[in-house]
């Protein structure tokens, strides 16, 4: 029987608090891969805690990031704006942010991380941060994105890509610009890097979301989210083999 742990990590980036949140399961003590969750814009929330859990109990240690500081934490749409805007606008700040939360998984003593086999994942703004942080050159094994956006600041920066990438799209979503999708298709070859998109046929953005209700725009799809937890996992189970 699982123990899903979930314990507060603070640690300090540039003289500032962060406090992420590390999800495992206490009864297994042997090495596991570890994966780094960006959440969505609207940072560390009961339902993106949810979510970590839900992949910690895959036999994972999932380290779920706090981007934007300790107690930053949004409550609306427009304090959700407020916070994720200076990392939208600064790719390097938030690659630094990412940098930061995978080294705290790797460094943290709680649970026991497998450094030869990490993983980033993330929703909406996170699956932008889960592929910046790959463009980054993080040694990863996967990189994968749940309706985020795809631009990237410099496409050059895919050949430091060193792992496989998996977006996983809702074909109807109005928030990703759709000449996104063949410039990253562009890009990613350009690089030779291994990589999947998935377009999911009528699916808004953020239809992993439960509380997504905006006809249109945003909208929760179970079916969907279901087929795309699954093409992660089974991902992840391919670059981690032997170890799961």
């Amino acid at each position: 029987m699982s123990a899903i742990t979930l314990e507060s990590l603070v640690y300090q980036i540039d003289g500032t608090a962060y406090e992420s949140r590390l999800v495992f399961d206490a009864n297994i003590s042997s090495p596991r891969p570890g994966l780094v969750m960006a959440p969505n814009w609207m940072g560390i929330t009961e339902g993106a805690e949810r979510i970590a859990q839900a992949v910690a109990s895959q036999g994972y240690v999932v380290l779920l990031a706090d981007l934007y500081g300790q107690g930053v934490r949004p409550s609306s749409p427009g304090e959700a704006v407020a916070a994720m805007t200076p990392l939208k606008s600064d790719r390097a700040l938030l690659r630094k942010r990412m940098k930061q939360a995978l080294e705290q998984l790797k460094a943290q003593k709680s649970a026991s991380v497998d450094t030869a086999n990490l993983a980033a994942f993330g929703f909406c703004f996170g699956g932008a941060c889960a592929l910046d942080l790959a463009r980054a050159g993080a040694e990863l094994k996967a990189a994968v994105s749940f309706h985020g956006t795809l631009d990237a600041p410099d496409p050059a920066d895919a050949k430091r890509i060193t792992g496989s990438v998996l977006v996983l799209h809702g074909e109807a979503d109005p928030l990703v610009p759709r000449e996104q999708i063949p410039a990253f298709i562009d890009e990613m070859n350009a690089a030779g890097v291994d990589w999947q998109l998935v377009s999911y046929g009528g699916a808004y953005h953020s239809f992993t979301d439960p509380e997504a209700n905006n006809p249109g725009k945003q909208v929760y799809n179970k079916k969907v989210a279901d087929r795309a937890f699954q093409a992660m996992h089974n991902l992840l189970a391919e670059v981690f083999q032997p170890q799961l």
